[in-house]
């Protein structure tokens, strides 16, 4: 049964995924919460490591053995999906979520052209026939910015340039009309003037769709062009979430605040100042230090963040973070 139109459309809560080997079972995703509307983009950053595309796989139900998801719920539109048998998740992957991954060649087969691959999916999902289903094709290939749909249609992937592989990617998301997107750093690796292309694809979509975007990426700069919230992942928790502006601006978080200072500054360019850097390296999986996990490279760090259990989420004006000393972090940047 589907929720209200008030309710979110994803909701994530205290998501566990393990991987299982003979050493024993290694945590990568613990606990992790968010809640995305419909027609809101949603950006995921952190550092690698962080856990970022390993909570789009999960949502999507892509998190491939000997990983597994091992505790919390994932519910679209009201209904859980992290249970469901794969016959029935793969009815609703594609159908009602879309999936946009880094590499456009890893979505796309080679020996297809990319008019039989969108013709296939749309006839996968939807109730349409042949012809019909090459016109929705054109569509949208037209829609994403493809020039000269009706003749690049049957051609193959690799006489495509790797910008407008990606749009293909994107029309192949979007096949089957479908309500959430998953959005796993679809810039990377693009030159600049298409990155402003695919972001005002997206931004269009959300606004005049309806779609619900989740956008992971580790550019701050594609989340603040973009997003409508961002939460900020380290070491398999999400420490700060809220609206863009303010997370940008006010972040709550070390974490959060320590990537903030490491964007360049325009109006430095030329200047003495040095690139801010976050001291340390993200730990691994499974090598979590106790507490905070962020302590150890941390420069508000207290005794009581070493110690005991992992902060949780908690409010911190408009934004949520977990941390002990949030309140005090987030004054200290802003006099900063």
């Amino acid at each position: 049964m589907s929720a209200s139109a008030d309710s979110p459309l994803l909701a994530v809560r205290d998501l566990v995924v393990e991987f299982v080997s003979r050493r024993g079972r290694v945590r990568a995703l613990d606990g992790v919460s968010f809640e995305l509307g419909r027609g809101e983009i949603l950006g995921v950053v952190g550092e690698s490591g962080a856990g970022k595309s390993l909570t789009g796989s999960a949502v999507i139900g892509l998190t491939e053995p000997p990983g597994r998801i091992a505790g919390g719920s994932i519910a679209l539109d009201g209904q859980r999906i992290d249970a469901l048998p794969e016959s029935q998740l793969r009815r609703i992957r594609g159908k009602r979520i879309g999936a946009i991954f880094q590499d456009p060649l890893t979505s796309l087969n080679p020996l297809y052209t990319v008019g039989q691959q969108l013709v296939e999916t749309i006839r996968t999902h939807l109730p349409l026939d042949a012809a019909a289903a090459r016109e929705r094709a054109i569509g949208l290939l037209r829609d994403t910015g493809i020039p000269a749909p009706e003749a690049r249609i049957d051609q193959y992937p690799h006489q495509f340039s790797g910008g407008m592989r990606q749009r293909v990617v994107i029309a192949l998301a979007l096949a089957a009309e479908p309500e959430l997107v998953i959005a796993d750093e679809p810039t990377t690796a693009l030159d600049v003037s298409i990155q402003a292309q695919v972001i005002g694809l997206l931004k269009r979509l959300a606004r005049e769709r309806g779609v619900a975007v989740l956008l992971i990426t580790h550019d701050m700069g594609v989340i603040a062009e973009t997003c409508d919230r961002v939460a900020v992942m380290y070491a398999g928790r999400v420490v700060e979430v809220g609206p863009v502006r303010e997370v940008i601006h006010a972040p709550a978080h070390p974490y959060t605040a320590g990537l903030m200072a490491a964007i360049p500054r325009l109006d430095a360019v030329g200047g003495d100042e040095r690139l801010a850097q976050i001291d340390g390296t993200m730990p691994r999986p499974g090598a979590w230090p106790t507490g905070c996990s962020f302590h150890p490279r941390c420069p508000h760090a207290q005794p009581r963040c070493a110690e005991g259990e992992r902060p949780t989420l908690r409010a911190v004006g408009s934004t949520e973070a977990a941390c002990w000393l949030a309140p005090i972090v987030a004054l200290t940047e802003a006099a900063a």
